[in-house]
C-alpha cells in the first residue's frame, strides 16, 4: 500500500524576464491565403517575449545554462531564424547553442519573412526583426543577472479547448482543416510553478497542444490569439509571468476557430487559463511530499495525510541535470518539388490573380491569391534543404529533475506526445514544438498520408518519419533516465 506521494519537481537556478515585442501597426500582416488585407490595422493584445535562464542548482562546475524564450509569433523561416539566434547570442554574449526559442505559433502576429519586403508594410520587417533580436538579448542578460535558486513543481490538468482538425467534407469528397468532433486530441495541460527560496512565485509554465488559429483571414489586428487571454488569467492570479510552450498540435486546433472576432480568441484563452490555474492549485508545495500519517478515530476511522519535508536523497534526484542528443535521418518525400517548378507555379498563380482582377472577378482573384501564397510557402520550404535523400534531424533533450524537456523542430501530429507520455508516465514531459522554427514543417503520422490533407502537402518528409522520430526520442529518453 502506498504510504507517500512524491512530487514531480526540478531544483534549479532560474532567472525570468519579460518584454514587449509588438510590431508597429501597418507592418505586413497577411498570414492567410484567403486574407484580402496586407497591413495590420491595429493591436488586439501586445505580443511578448518571455525568457527563462535555467541552470543546475549546483553551479560549482562548468555552467550548463539553458536560455529558453517564449515568443509570440507563428514562426520564422530558416534564414530569419538563424539570423535571430546569431544576433541574440552575440548581443547577449551567450553561446548560441544554449538558446531555444519556443514560438507560441499565433497566426495573427504577422508573417515576418524577408521575401515579403516588397509587399505593403514589408519594408518594416528587416528593422523589426533586428529590434526583436535586441530586445530578446536584453531580456537574456536580465534573466541571467537575476537568476536564483528555485524549484519547478509540476502538475497536470485537462482542457477541452484542443480538438482534432482533420475533417472529411462529404460534399467536397476530401479532407479540410477544421473541427473534427470524431477525432482524437490530447487534452493534457502540463503546468509548472516556479518558486523562489522565500516562497515567491517567479513564473508559471504552461505546456499545451492547440494551434492558435482562432483568428484567421478576417482578422486584421496584431494578436497573440488565445495565448494572450490565457496569460492574463494566470498572471492576474499568480503575479508572475506565464511562459507558454506549444505542444504537438499538427492536427489539433480550437473547436471554435478561423474567425475574425477577437472576443472568441479571448474566450478560448480564458478556458485554457482557468484549466491551468486549476492544475496549479493541486501542485504539491516545493520540496515537500504527501505522507500517510495514520488513523484518527472519529465517527468513522479516518486515514490522515500530511505534508512533510523531502529527504536529502529525494532533493538530490530533483537536482538531476543531464542532456542527450537525439539524431535520426528522416527521408524526404519522393515527390518533393524542385525550386524551378515552384517558381513557375508562383508566377502562374500571380498572373491568374491579375487576370481575375482585370475581369472584376473578386472571388477568383481571392482564390488565385491564396494559391500564390501556397506556392510562395512551398518555395520557402525547399530553399534551405541540402542535397541528399534524408534530412538530418537533431534535437537536444534535457533531464531536469523529474522532468524531461523535449524541444522539437517542426509541427508534429498529436500522437507523438500521446505515445511518449504513455511510455514514460513516471516523468513529466515538456514537449515543445516549433523549437527554433521549422525546417521540416509538418510531421503527420503514417495513417494520415494519402488522404489529401494540407499537412501532408506542407510536409517535406516521407510517410513513417513521425514514427521513426518517436522511436529515436524514446531511445534518447531512456538514455537520460538510465
Amino acid at each position: 500500500m502506498t504510504k507517500s506521494v512524491e512530487p514531480k519537481q526540478s531544483l534549479v537556478q532560474v532567472g525570468v524576464a519579460r518584454g514587449d515585442v509588438t510590431p508597429p501597426v501597418g507592418i505586413y500582416h497577411r498570414m492567410w491565403g484567403a486574407a484580402t488585407h496586407d497591413r495590420s490595422t491595429g493591436i488586439h493584445r501586445p505580443l511578448t517575449a518571455t525568457v527563462l535562464s535555467i541552470a543546475p542548482e549546483d553551479t560549482s562546475g562548468k555552467t550548463q545554462r539553458k536560455i529558453i524564450v517564449s515568443l509570440d509569433h507563428c514562426l520564422l523561416w530558416t534564414v530569419e531564424m538563424r539570423t535571430l539566434l546569431d544576433r541574440v547570442a552575440q548581443r547577449a554574449k551567450v553561446d548560441r547553442d544554449c538558446i531555444t526559442v519556443f514560438f507560441s505559433h499565433t497566426h495573427a502576429a504577422g508573417l515576418m519573412g524577408l521575401e515579403r519586403c516588397e509587399l505593403p508594410g514589408g519594408d518594416v520587417i528587416p528593422q523589426y526583426l533586428d529590434d526583436i533580436a535586441s530586445e530578446i538579448a536584453r531580456l537574456v542578460r536580465a534573466a541571467i543577472s537575476t537568476a536564483q535558486s528555485a524549484s519547478m513543481s509540476y502538475g497536470t490538468g485537462r482542457c477541452s479547448l484542443a480538438t482534432n482538425r482533420d475533417y472529411f467534407d462529404v460534399e467536397q469528397s476530401g479532407y479540410v482543416c477544421g473541427y473534427n468532433p470524431d477525432g482524437i486530441a490530447d487534452d493534457t495541460v502540463v503546468v509548472a510553478r516556479v518558486t523562489g527560496t522565500t516562497g515567491e512565485s517567479l513564473a508559471t509554465i504552461v505546456n499545451y497542444a492547440c494551434h492558435p488559429t482562432t483568428l484567421a483571414w478576417d482578422n486584421t489586428l496584431i494578436s497573440p490569439d488565445y495565448v494572450g487571454a490565457m496569460r492574463e488569467v494566470i498572471e492576474s492570479s499568480t503575479g508572475a509571468p506565464c511562459f507558454f510552450i506549444q505542444g504537438a498540435s499538427g492536427d489539433i486546433g480550437p473547436r471554435e476557430g478561423f474567425v475574425g472576432n477577437v472576443a472568441v480568441a479571448d474566450r478560448n484563452g480564458r478556458q485554457l487559463g482557468y484549466a491551468a490555474l486549476a492544475a496549479l492549485e493541486a501542485v504539491t508545495p516545493a520540496k515537500e511530499r504527501l505522507v500517510y500519517a495514520g488513523a484518527v478515530v472519529s465517527g468513522a476511522t479516518i486515514g490522515t495525510w500530511q505534508y512533510q519535508a523531502q529527504s536529502n536523497e529525494q532533493l538530490r534526484l530533483a537536482s538531476a541535470w543531464r542532456s542527450a542528443i537525439c539524431e535520426v535521418d528522416l527521408p524526404f518525400r519522393d515527390d518533393l518539388p524542385r525550386r524551378d517548378e515552384l517558381l513557375e507555379d508562383q508566377r502562374r498563380r500571380l498572373a491568374d490573380e491579375q487576370t481575375a482582377r482585370a475581369a472584376d472577378d473578386p472571388q477568383r482573384a481571392r482564390e488565385a491569391r491564396a494559391m500564390a501564397e501556397r506556392a510562395t510557402r512551398r518555395l520557402v520550404r525547399v530553399e534551405h534543404l541540402d542535397e541528399g535523400d534524408t534530412f538530418p534531424y537533431r534535437a537536444e533533450l534535457w533531464r531536469v529533475g523529474d522532468a524531461i524537456w523535449i524541444p522539437l523542430d517542426g509541427e508534429h501530429y498529436n500522437v507523438l506526445q500521446r505515445r511518449l507520455r504513455e511510455r514514460f508516465p513516471e516523468y513529466t514531459l515538456i514537449i515543445g514544438t516549433l523549437a527554433n522554427g521549422s525546417c521540416v514543417w509538418y510531421l503527420p503520422d503514417a495513417e494520415s498520408y494519402g488522404k489529401g490533407l494540407y499537412q501532408e502537402e506542407a510536409s517535406i518528409l516521407a510517410r513513417g518519419s513521425l514514427e521513426k522520430l518517436t522511436e529515436a526520442l524514446v531511445e534518447t529518453i531512456q538514455e537520460l533516465i538510465a
